[in-house]
């Protein structure tokens, strides 16, 4: 059975998109095959892949608004790697709620769009916008885990507590089979006390101590240069801490399978 995850986090600027990306493509490289979904209208998931969009290309913005016309075959589109597809964003998505608002269902548009897609793949990695819209809503009636990358930084540690009240209110009302997976510290420095302080923070709290992953993403220069090149840091700079982290946490992903 398909694993179909979440990236996402009410805060921006944790590494949500880079999780998305680097995960995907970890996993990948571990013969897995892998659909990563932009659901934020800024697509910065599809530009981290190499793929340029314009106004002629179809993307979730046609699934959303026009289900019955353009099916998910007519947007997923495979990316330059093996095992990794990508079904794209485009900015035209920020107006997708404004018309579906008052469309019946509105909360389910996403998963009747991919309905069985999930089958092709073992692994779906959507990437959420930073903030709680109801684009976020249909990501999360779509998926059923959620993995939740936090920035060691006190602001994002306090931001959890709101995501977790958004996701027991989903779990009450839309998605009952919706499951945290992990917390993964993001940004993490050694160097400084505030990483392990807030790491500390997380695994003492009964609310997050379950959840929080073995693997840290570090701070790492060639994340962000990779994501600029339209690559991921496991192919753009296989030796680097970034490559190593994502590998890592892939591992641990499958290992908890």
């Amino acid at each position: 059975m398909s694993r179909v995850i979440a990236i996402a986090n009410e805060k921006g600027g944790v590494g949500k998109t880079a999780m998305a990306i680097n995960l995907g493509a970890a996993l990948s490289q571990e013969n897995k095959r892998v659909l990563v979904v932009d659901m934020d209208p800024q697509h910065n998931a599809t530009i981290g892949l190499g793929v340029q969009v314009d106004d002629e290309t179809l993307s979730v913005y046609d699934l959303i608004v026009e289900t019955e016309d353009v099916s998910a075959g007519d947007t997923i589109v495979q990316t330059q790697w093996e095992n990794l597809d990508l079904l794209p964003s485009h900015p035209d998505l920020a107006g997708a709620e404004v018309e579906i608002i008052d469309t019946p269902g509105r909360e389910r548009k996403l998963a009747q769009a991919l309905a069985g897609v999930e089958d092709a793949y073992d692994f779906v990695l959507v990437d959420t916008p930073p903030s709680l819209s109801l684009l976020t809503v249909n990501v999360f009636a779509y998926v059923r885990e959620v993995i939740i990358p936090c920035q060691m930084h006190p602001y994002s540690y306090a931001a959890l507590e709101s995501l977790f009240d958004t996701l027991d209110i989903i779990r009450e009302g839309i998605n009952s089979d919706l499951s945290v997976t992990a917390i993964v510290p993001t940004f993490y420095d050694k160097r400084t006390g505030l990483s392990e302080m807030i790491r500390e923070k997380l695994l003492k709290d009964g609310r997050y101590s379950d959840f929080v992953s073995q693997a840290v993403i570090r701070t790492n220069t060639a994340v962000a240069y990779s994501t600029e090149a339209g690559k991921p840091v496991v192919f753009a700079s296989r030796r680097s801490y970034g490559a190593w982290d994502y590998t890592r946490l892939a591992e641990e992903l499958l290992a908890g399978q």
